[in-house]
């Protein structure tokens, strides 16, 4: 879980719950620095800009590395692994939870990731932009002696959320982003929301006001594969967070998954990962040592 500074982790007198990090204003203690070494599920959206430098994130067992004017964004219940300090490196990290994100006035859909990137690139007059707005919010949230209010802190929020959101769609056109993609951002909400639950795709199609066939084809053209593969390797990226991250057994794994037949839960696993979850797990252990 990710460790925050008071005024991040308590929202009673009405401030957002939104943090900012950088290599000026690093986490206050060298044991929570520790700390947050440690592979976690992320609890609250996590974004990093680096100013200058290279670093390498694991975030789903995935290695991801970014350099001078990159960012990085990871969303809640990611399996997240930073690396250790790196000298000379210039970055800014901001957090903020799903409460703070339903405060602002509009919706960003590439925080669900449709295209299926987790960086984004910029060109340089965004880059300075985006790096006055991380700026802007450090200012504002450790060095003002002064509160400041809750509608500026939002406002700067929403601002880099949308220079964000406009660099990661820049080479979209608008008709797609407005409808086709949007439908998409739709049904990858509600795999998310059900996930558990393996609705049909009869269900989701009726819940998005679409035939199944257009479904098919929405869904085919953004993930590159049909409804039912895209819920099967959800459930089993999250079933590969569960087995890698947790204590709990295997058949413990399948139920919270909603699989009442553990051994129906292992094949599907070796028929979508290409490994028993035993093998899965022994490649696991080797990877730690």
């Amino acid at each position: 879980m990710l460790e925050t500074n008071k005024k991040y982790e308590h929202s009673e007198d009405g401030k957002p719950q939104i943090k900012i990090v950088s290599n000026n204003n690093p986490y206050p203690t060298a044991d929570i620095q520790q700390k947050l070494l440690h592979p976690r599920r992320l609890t609250s959206y996590f974004i990093v800009l680096i100013d200058s430098g290279s670093v390498s994130y694991k975030l789903d067992l995935q290695d991801i590395t970014i350099t001078d004017g990159q960012l990085l964004f990871a969303m809640p219940n990611q399996i997240f692994e930073p690396p250790a300090t790196i000298d000379n490196l210039k970055y800014f990290k901001v957090l903020f939870d799903e409460n703070t994100l339903s405060l602002l006035p509009q919706r960003f859909p590439f925080l669900v990731n449709p295209l299926n990137t987790q960086t984004i690139n910029f060109d340089d007059a965004t880059r300075e932009r985006i790096r006055k707005v991380f700026e802007i919010l450090n200012q504002i949230l450790h060095i003002d002696k002064h509160s400041t209010d809750t509608e500026i802190i939002l406002a700067y929020l929403n601002l880099l959320l949308s220079e964000l959101n406009s660099a990661y769609f820049k080479n979209e056109t608008a008709d797609i982003v407005n409808t086709n993609l949007s439908k998409f951002v739709e049904f990858k909400l509600i795999v998310e929301t059900h996930l558990t639950e393996h609705p049909s795709i009869n269900t989701i199609a009726e819940k998005l006001a679409l035939s199944t066939n257009t479904l098919y084809r929405l869904v085919k053209e953004h993930s590159g594969t049909s409804p039912k593969d895209f819920l099967t390797n959800r459930l089993m990226l999250e079933a590969q967070r569960k087995l890698r991250y947790s204590n709990i057994s295997i058949k413990q794994v399948a139920y919270e998954l909603g699989f009442n037949d553990p051994d129906y839960f292992s094949r599907l696993f070796k028929k979508s990962t290409g490994k028993s979850v035993s093998e899965f797990l022994t490649l696991q252990d080797s990877s730690r040592q």
